[in-house]
């Protein structure tokens, strides 16, 4: 029925624009957990603990300052793998219906990214 065909063309649509907006979320992520990581780490904290040190961290500053920013660092990556699955599903789908082969279901795949990626 031409309902059930523009719904779905509309549905496609909207499934491209939230392809779109959720890849240009991933990118911000990914700028705010490359500003969350430390700005350098000296070579004591990147070098492995000597035979004779008990405890790591003890008198290393630099040992000791590192943990505090891994979590934040580690939520972003979090937040960017579940960004990354979502838009993996959503292009899957509009994969799919792309290849239903039908010229208006395409056109509102490439509506859709175009609007998408313009927002």
């Amino acid at each position: 029925s031409p309902a059930g065909m523009v719904l779905s063309v509309l549905v496609i649509l909207l499934l491209s624009v939230l392809y779109e907006v959720v890849k240009m979320g991933k990118a911000v992520l990914l700028r705010r957990a490359l500003l969350a990581l430390p700005r350098s780490l000296s070579q004591e904290a990147l070098a492995e603990p000597q035979e004779g040190d008990s405890d790591p961290t003890q008198g290393s500053p630099s040992l000791m300052a590192f943990p505090l920013s891994f979590p934040r660092w580690f939520w972003f990556h979090v937040g960017q793998t579940l960004f990354h699955m979502v838009q993996v599903v959503l292009g899957y789908m509009v994969m799919l219906a792309v290849m239903s082969y039908n010229a208006w279901i395409f056109l509102g795949a490439i509506a859709g990214s175009t609007l998408g990626y313009f927002m």
